[in-house]
């Protein structure tokens, strides 16, 4: 089937959005596997990948990787190796003509070489329109020249596709990876003799583009126009970890302007997080909803309108002792702070055996309604 036939044609859509968060995409696949397992089970089909099952993936910076991968027909387990592969030789200190490394004070704190050459390597000369790119793709990517959120997709009928589906796929990837003072903006043509500064995606309310790609299925300024309902629309959203950012009440107080610099990217971006997570579950039904906070709960007794728009389903770990405790990590526990940072390459397996040990107790068969199986061929 043709790519305008499937995201065109008539019956229930399923969509997979993938948070950023750096090396911590390695924690990511950990849940693309066991979905990807469930969904062999139910349908009978052991070749059966995840591009198969979902009309829609998308993905902001380390996510926009997966998705992509995914997009072009690997499976979970063949994105595992080579993201594990990929991450290990991406996160390389940027080194000056004596050797030394750099501050990034004025450049990325990371040459982008290593990246563009692995991106290269898997997404070879492939565009944004090549047909080899199996469902629907969105890269969510911030123009930091316009100071506009970018959410370049394949689907043939966008208002911009014309101009964006000559841009290749690493290039796309490339520049929704490009997280300010770790790599350098990405340049990219946008037709017409024009070019666009992009940095991560990230950089916005998406870092979690589950509300986003929402958006995009159902409004009609974008091609898709999907109908809504919680059996006609699935939405599956994964992270990369989240921890607690409560902070001593003294530390605050004390704290000096370079503390706030450091710390206010993270709490805005934990903030839009919440508020996506918050909107998502007041939209939909929801087996996977958690509490947004002690005010208003889980929001189980809250949908706007009275009928949800969406089955939605939310995966993600805290990266807290206690939570790996739980989940019989115990050697990896004492670590939990560690794993937070997002460019420690040396992390990447035990994230991916977190990712492994979560999805196993947190992603369940009912999860998935039946009203989205594929029909059989």
């Amino acid at each position: 089937m043709a790519l305008i036939d499937r995201l065109s044609s008539a019956g229930p859509k399923r969509v997979l959005a993938l948070d950023g968060g750096g090396i911590r995409g390695s924690l990511t696949v950990g849940f693309l596997k066991r979905i990807e397992e469930i969904l062999r089970q139910r349908h009978g089909r052991p070749d059966l990948v995840l591009s198969d099952y979902f009309d829609l993936i998308g993905g902001t910076s380390t996510g926009a990787i997966i998705a992509s991968a995914l997009a072009i027909g690997m499976s979970a387990e063949d994105v595992e190796k080579t993201y594990l592969e990929f991450g290990g030789e991406v996160f390389n200190a940027r080194e000056d003509q004596l050797g030394l490394p750099r501050l990034g004070l004025l450049r990325g704190r990371y040459d982008a070489e290593p990246l563009q050459r692995k991106l290269a390597d898997y997404f070879g000369d492939r565009t944004l329109g090549d047909e080899s790119i199996r469902t629907g793709l969105c890269i969510v990517t911030k123009r930091a020249d316009t100071s506009s959120v970018w959410p370049l997709i394949n689907h043939p009928g966008g208002r911009y596709y014309p101009e964006n589906r000559q841009i290749l796929l690493r290039d796309a990837v490339r520049a929704s990876t490009a997280a300010p003072t770790y790599f350098d903006p990405e340049e990219i043509n946008i037709g017409g003799g024009a070019e666009g500064a992009f940095v991560d995606g990230g950089v916005s309310l998406h870092n979690n583009p589950a509300l986003l790609l929402f958006l995009i299925a159902t409004l009609n300024g974008f091609p898709f126009r999907w109908p809504t309902g919680d059996d006609k629309l699935l939405l599956v959203s994964v992270g990369t970890g989240y921890w607690d950012l409560g902070r001593n009440f003294q530390d605050i107080m004390n704290a000096r302007l370079w503390n706030w610099a450091s710390e206010i990217p993270t709490m805005l971006m934990n903030d839009a997080t919440s508020f996506n997570q918050l909107l998502l579950q007041y939209l939909s039904k929801s087996p996977t909803a958690a509490a947004i906070n002690r005010e208003v709960g889980d929001l189980g007794h809250d949908l706007l309108g009275g009928r949800a728009a969406l089955s939605y389903l939310r995966y993600n770990v805290a990266l807290e002792q206690e939570s790996l405790d739980r989940l019989g990590l115990h050697d990896l526990a004492g670590r939990a702070v560690e794993f937070r940072d997002m460019s420690r390459a040396d992390n990447r397996q035990d994230l991916d055996t977190i990712g492994v040990a979560a999805a196993s107790t947190m992603v369940a068969e009912a999860h998935f309604p039946t009203a989205f199986d594929l029909k059989s061929q």
